[in-house]
Protein backbone atom coordinates (compact mmCIF):
# COMPACT_ATOMS: atom_id res chain seq x y z
CA UNK A 1 0.00 0.00 0.00
CA UNK A 2 1.40 3.39 -0.95
CA UNK A 3 1.70 6.09 1.68
CA UNK A 4 -1.35 8.34 1.63
CA UNK A 5 -0.50 12.01 2.00
CA UNK A 6 -4.08 12.96 2.84
CA UNK A 7 -4.97 11.94 6.40
CA UNK A 8 -8.67 12.75 6.39
CA UNK A 9 -10.97 11.71 3.56
CA UNK A 10 -14.20 12.65 5.35
CA UNK A 11 -15.02 15.29 2.75
CA UNK A 12 -15.48 12.69 0.03
CA UNK A 13 -16.17 9.25 1.54
CA UNK A 14 -19.38 7.86 3.02
CA UNK A 15 -20.06 4.63 4.87
CA UNK A 16 -21.67 1.95 2.67
CA UNK A 17 -23.85 0.83 5.60
CA UNK A 18 -25.26 4.05 7.08
CA UNK A 19 -24.23 6.73 4.59
CA UNK A 20 -22.47 8.84 7.23
CA UNK A 21 -19.10 10.42 6.58
CA UNK A 22 -16.18 8.03 6.67
CA UNK A 23 -12.67 8.89 7.80
CA UNK A 24 -9.31 7.30 7.19
CA UNK A 25 -7.74 6.48 10.57
CA UNK A 26 -4.03 6.09 10.10
CA UNK A 27 -3.50 4.26 6.82
CA UNK A 28 -5.18 0.97 7.72
CA UNK A 29 -8.74 1.68 8.86
CA UNK A 30 -11.78 3.43 7.43
CA UNK A 31 -14.48 4.19 10.00
CA UNK A 32 -17.60 6.26 10.52
CA UNK A 33 -19.11 7.88 13.61
CA UNK A 34 -21.62 5.03 13.94
CA UNK A 35 -18.88 2.50 14.55
CA UNK A 36 -18.68 0.80 11.18
CA UNK A 37 -15.04 -0.03 10.44
CA UNK A 38 -13.19 -1.46 7.47
CA UNK A 39 -9.59 -2.56 7.84
CA UNK A 40 -7.25 -2.59 4.89
CA UNK A 41 -6.28 -5.96 3.51
CA UNK A 42 -2.62 -6.88 3.66
CA UNK A 43 -2.28 -5.75 0.03
CA UNK A 44 -3.64 -2.29 0.86
CA UNK A 45 -7.21 -2.24 -0.46
CA UNK A 46 -10.43 -1.88 1.55
CA UNK A 47 -13.29 -4.33 0.99
CA UNK A 48 -16.55 -2.38 1.33
CA UNK A 49 -18.91 -5.07 0.07
CA UNK A 50 -21.67 -5.50 2.62
CA UNK A 51 -24.47 -7.97 3.25
CA UNK A 52 -24.50 -10.55 0.46
CA UNK A 53 -21.71 -8.72 -1.33
CA UNK A 54 -22.31 -8.77 -5.07
CA UNK A 55 -23.97 -11.13 -7.54
CA UNK A 56 -21.38 -10.27 -10.19
CA UNK A 57 -18.26 -12.36 -10.79
CA UNK A 58 -15.00 -10.72 -9.89
CA UNK A 59 -11.98 -10.97 -12.18
CA UNK A 60 -9.74 -13.81 -11.05
CA UNK A 61 -6.03 -13.47 -10.22
CA UNK A 62 -5.27 -15.17 -13.54
CA UNK A 63 -7.39 -12.66 -15.47
CA UNK A 64 -5.76 -9.73 -13.68
CA UNK A 65 -2.28 -11.14 -14.33
CA UNK A 66 -3.11 -11.43 -18.04
CA UNK A 67 -4.42 -7.85 -18.07
CA UNK A 68 -1.30 -6.51 -16.37
CA UNK A 69 1.00 -8.30 -18.82
CA UNK A 70 -0.95 -6.93 -21.77
CA UNK A 71 -1.37 -3.37 -20.51
CA UNK A 72 2.12 -2.96 -19.10
CA UNK A 73 3.50 -4.00 -22.49
CA UNK A 74 2.02 -0.70 -23.74
CA UNK A 75 -0.47 -2.20 -26.18
CA UNK A 76 -3.30 0.09 -25.05
CA UNK A 77 -1.16 3.17 -24.38
CA UNK A 78 -3.00 5.14 -27.14
CA UNK A 79 -6.17 4.75 -25.09
CA UNK A 80 -4.45 5.86 -21.89
CA UNK A 81 -2.98 8.89 -23.65
CA UNK A 82 -6.39 9.89 -25.01
CA UNK A 83 -7.93 9.64 -21.54
CA UNK A 84 -5.19 11.74 -19.94
CA UNK A 85 -5.73 14.44 -22.57
CA UNK A 86 -9.39 14.80 -21.51
CA UNK A 87 -8.76 15.25 -17.78
CA UNK A 88 -8.66 18.95 -16.78
CA UNK A 89 -5.28 19.93 -15.32
CA UNK A 90 -7.01 21.47 -12.31
CA UNK A 91 -8.82 18.23 -11.35
CA UNK A 92 -8.18 17.35 -7.71
CA UNK A 93 -10.37 14.29 -7.18
CA UNK A 94 -10.61 11.50 -9.76
CA UNK A 95 -12.62 8.29 -9.44
CA UNK A 96 -12.11 5.26 -11.68
CA UNK A 97 -15.38 3.31 -11.75
CA UNK A 98 -14.36 -0.18 -12.83
CA UNK A 99 -10.65 0.46 -12.41
CA UNK A 100 -9.30 -3.07 -12.73
CA UNK A 101 -5.66 -2.99 -11.65
CA UNK A 102 -5.58 0.78 -12.20
CA UNK A 103 -3.59 1.11 -15.43
CA UNK A 104 -5.58 4.08 -16.78
CA UNK A 105 -6.01 5.73 -13.37
CA UNK A 106 -2.28 5.55 -12.75
CA UNK A 107 -1.65 7.37 -16.03
CA UNK A 108 -4.09 10.11 -15.03
CA UNK A 109 -2.76 10.53 -11.48
CA UNK A 110 0.85 10.62 -12.68
CA UNK A 111 -0.03 13.27 -15.25
CA UNK A 112 -1.88 15.42 -12.71
CA UNK A 113 0.97 15.15 -10.21
CA UNK A 114 3.49 16.19 -12.86
CA UNK A 115 1.25 19.10 -13.83
CA UNK A 116 0.89 20.16 -10.20
CA UNK A 117 4.64 20.07 -9.65
CA UNK A 118 5.24 22.23 -12.69
CA UNK A 119 2.71 24.79 -11.43
CA UNK A 120 3.96 24.51 -7.82
CA UNK A 121 0.49 23.51 -6.63
CA UNK A 122 0.21 23.16 -2.86
CA UNK A 123 -2.28 20.28 -3.03
CA UNK A 124 -1.92 16.87 -4.60
CA UNK A 125 -4.70 15.18 -6.55
CA UNK A 126 -6.55 12.36 -4.83
CA UNK A 127 -8.04 9.29 -6.47
CA UNK A 128 -10.35 6.41 -5.66
CA UNK A 129 -10.28 3.13 -7.56
CA UNK A 130 -13.54 1.14 -7.51
CA UNK A 131 -13.77 -2.49 -8.60
CA UNK A 132 -15.35 -5.73 -7.40
CA UNK A 133 -12.18 -7.72 -7.98
CA UNK A 134 -9.93 -8.10 -4.96
CA UNK A 135 -7.15 -9.35 -7.23
CA UNK A 136 -7.36 -6.11 -9.22
CA UNK A 137 -7.80 -3.88 -6.16
CA UNK A 138 -4.48 -4.90 -4.65
CA UNK A 139 -2.68 -3.49 -7.69
CA UNK A 140 -4.72 -0.27 -7.76
CA UNK A 141 -3.74 0.26 -4.10
CA UNK A 142 -0.17 0.89 -5.26
CA UNK A 143 -1.11 4.09 -7.13
CA UNK A 144 0.07 7.30 -5.52
CA UNK A 145 -2.43 8.93 -3.14
CA UNK A 146 -5.18 6.52 -4.14
CA UNK A 147 -7.72 4.61 -2.08
CA UNK A 148 -8.53 1.25 -3.64
CA UNK A 149 -12.04 0.11 -2.67
CA UNK A 150 -13.74 -3.18 -3.45
CA UNK A 151 -17.38 -2.41 -4.16
CA UNK A 152 -20.24 -3.17 -6.53
CA UNK A 153 -20.58 -0.45 -9.17
CA UNK A 154 -24.33 -1.05 -9.31
CA UNK A 155 -24.73 -0.21 -5.62
CA UNK A 156 -24.65 3.19 -3.93
CA UNK A 157 -21.05 4.29 -4.30
CA UNK A 158 -19.15 5.06 -1.05
CA UNK A 159 -18.58 8.65 -2.16
CA UNK A 160 -20.09 11.90 -0.94
CA UNK A 161 -22.32 13.92 -3.24
CA UNK A 162 -20.87 16.73 -5.35
CA UNK A 163 -17.24 15.96 -4.56
CA UNK A 164 -15.74 14.34 -7.67
CA UNK A 165 -14.10 16.25 -10.52
CA UNK A 166 -13.72 13.39 -13.00
CA UNK A 167 -15.12 9.86 -13.26
CA UNK A 168 -13.24 7.44 -15.51
CA UNK A 169 -15.42 4.67 -16.94
CA UNK A 170 -13.30 2.46 -19.19
CA UNK A 171 -14.90 -0.72 -20.58
CA UNK A 172 -17.06 -0.77 -17.44
CA UNK A 173 -20.74 -0.50 -16.37
CA UNK A 174 -22.33 2.97 -16.26
CA UNK A 175 -24.12 3.73 -12.99
CA UNK A 176 -25.57 7.00 -14.25
CA UNK A 177 -27.54 7.97 -11.14
CA UNK A 178 -24.51 7.52 -8.92
CA UNK A 179 -22.15 9.28 -11.34
CA UNK A 180 -24.54 12.23 -11.38
CA UNK A 181 -24.82 12.24 -7.58
CA UNK A 182 -21.08 12.17 -6.78
CA UNK A 183 -19.87 14.56 -9.49
CA UNK A 184 -19.51 18.27 -8.88
CA UNK A 185 -21.52 20.54 -11.12
CA UNK A 186 -19.54 20.74 -14.34
CA UNK A 187 -17.68 17.53 -13.50
CA UNK A 188 -16.85 15.07 -16.25
CA UNK A 189 -17.42 11.42 -17.01
CA UNK A 190 -14.91 10.02 -19.49
CA UNK A 191 -16.38 6.87 -21.03
CA UNK A 192 -14.42 4.47 -23.23
CA UNK A 193 -16.38 1.96 -25.30
CA UNK A 194 -15.19 -0.41 -28.04
CA UNK A 195 -15.93 0.52 -31.65
CA UNK A 196 -17.63 -2.09 -33.90
CA UNK A 197 -14.31 -3.11 -35.50
CA UNK A 198 -12.42 -3.45 -32.22
CA UNK A 199 -10.46 -6.75 -32.23
CA UNK A 200 -12.45 -7.93 -35.24
CA UNK A 201 -9.69 -10.26 -36.44
CA UNK A 202 -9.76 -12.14 -33.15
CA UNK A 203 -13.56 -12.36 -33.20
CA UNK A 204 -13.39 -13.80 -36.70
CA UNK A 205 -10.90 -16.37 -35.43
CA UNK A 206 -13.42 -17.56 -32.81
CA UNK A 207 -11.13 -16.99 -29.86
CA UNK A 208 -14.02 -16.68 -27.43
CA UNK A 209 -14.28 -12.89 -27.42
CA UNK A 210 -17.83 -11.65 -26.96
CA UNK A 211 -19.67 -10.18 -29.94
CA UNK A 212 -20.29 -6.46 -30.25
CA UNK A 213 -23.71 -5.02 -29.51
CA UNK A 214 -25.24 -2.99 -32.29
CA UNK A 215 -26.09 0.66 -31.67
CA UNK A 216 -23.74 0.86 -28.69
CA UNK A 217 -23.07 4.60 -28.98
CA UNK A 218 -26.73 5.46 -29.48
CA UNK A 219 -27.56 3.55 -26.30
CA UNK A 220 -24.75 5.34 -24.47
CA UNK A 221 -26.06 8.74 -25.54
CA UNK A 222 -29.54 7.82 -24.36
CA UNK A 223 -28.18 6.58 -21.04
CA UNK A 224 -26.45 9.91 -20.39
CA UNK A 225 -29.26 12.05 -21.80
CA UNK A 226 -30.59 13.07 -18.38
CA UNK A 227 -28.40 15.39 -16.35
CA UNK A 228 -25.40 15.29 -18.69
CA UNK A 229 -24.25 17.10 -21.80
CA UNK A 230 -22.06 15.39 -24.40
CA UNK A 231 -19.03 17.67 -24.85
CA UNK A 232 -17.41 15.67 -27.63
CA UNK A 233 -16.36 12.23 -28.82
CA UNK A 234 -13.01 11.03 -30.12
CA UNK A 235 -12.27 7.92 -32.13
CA UNK A 236 -9.02 6.25 -31.14
CA UNK A 237 -7.95 3.81 -33.86
CA UNK A 238 -4.68 1.89 -34.06
CA UNK A 239 -3.40 -1.57 -34.92
CA UNK A 240 -1.26 -4.01 -32.97
CA UNK A 241 1.09 -6.79 -33.96
CA UNK A 242 0.51 -9.42 -31.31
CA UNK A 243 2.33 -12.67 -30.68
CA UNK A 244 0.70 -15.80 -29.32
CA UNK A 245 1.16 -14.87 -25.64
CA UNK A 246 -0.20 -11.34 -26.12
CA UNK A 247 -3.26 -12.69 -27.91
CA UNK A 248 -3.85 -15.20 -25.12
CA UNK A 249 -3.54 -12.42 -22.53
CA UNK A 250 -5.92 -10.16 -24.47
CA UNK A 251 -8.54 -12.90 -24.64
CA UNK A 252 -7.97 -14.09 -21.08
CA UNK A 253 -8.11 -10.66 -19.43
CA UNK A 254 -11.75 -9.98 -20.42
CA UNK A 255 -15.06 -11.76 -19.82
CA UNK A 256 -13.86 -14.76 -21.83
CA UNK A 257 -11.34 -15.33 -19.06
CA UNK A 258 -14.15 -16.58 -16.82
CA UNK A 259 -14.47 -19.60 -19.12
CA UNK A 260 -10.88 -20.79 -19.24
CA UNK A 261 -11.80 -24.11 -17.62
CA UNK A 262 -13.29 -26.10 -20.46
CA UNK A 263 -14.42 -29.73 -20.55
CA UNK A 264 -11.81 -32.29 -21.72
CA UNK A 265 -13.23 -32.42 -25.26
CA UNK A 266 -13.66 -28.65 -25.57
CA UNK A 267 -11.05 -25.95 -26.15
CA UNK A 268 -11.00 -23.06 -23.71
CA UNK A 269 -10.97 -19.53 -25.22
CA UNK A 270 -7.36 -19.04 -24.14
CA UNK A 271 -6.28 -22.34 -25.72
CA UNK A 272 -8.08 -21.35 -28.89
CA UNK A 273 -6.23 -18.03 -28.93
CA UNK A 274 -2.92 -19.85 -28.55
CA UNK A 275 -3.68 -22.22 -31.40
CA UNK A 276 -2.00 -20.08 -34.05
CA UNK A 277 0.90 -20.64 -36.39
CA UNK A 278 3.16 -18.75 -33.99
CA UNK A 279 3.50 -15.75 -36.29
CA UNK A 280 2.51 -12.27 -34.99
CA UNK A 281 -1.00 -11.31 -35.97
CA UNK A 282 -2.16 -7.82 -36.88
CA UNK A 283 -5.19 -6.84 -34.81
CA UNK A 284 -7.32 -3.74 -35.37
CA UNK A 285 -8.19 -1.70 -32.29
CA UNK A 286 -10.76 1.03 -32.08
CA UNK A 287 -12.54 2.72 -29.20
CA UNK A 288 -14.78 5.72 -28.81
CA UNK A 289 -13.92 8.14 -26.05
CA UNK A 290 -17.01 10.09 -24.97
CA UNK A 291 -16.79 13.06 -22.60
CA UNK A 292 -19.98 13.94 -20.73
CA UNK A 293 -20.36 16.94 -18.43
CA UNK A 294 -22.74 17.13 -15.51
CA UNK A 295 -25.30 19.82 -16.27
Amino acid sequence: MTSLNVTNWSDCLVCPVCGDEMLLKGERTLHCVNGHEYDAARQGYFNLLTGRGTKFREDTPEMVAARLRFLEAGHYSPIADAIVAEVPREAQFVVDAGSGPGYYLNSVVSSLEDSGQSSQSSTQPRAVALDISRAAAKHAAKISNTLSLVTDLWSVLPLAANTVDVVLNVFAPHNIEEFRRVLKRGGRVIVVTPAPHHLQELRDAETGLLGMQSGKQEKLHHTFSEGFTLLHETNVDFSLSLDTQAIADLVGMGPAGHHTSASPDEESPTESAQATDGEPRTVSCGVVLSVFQKS
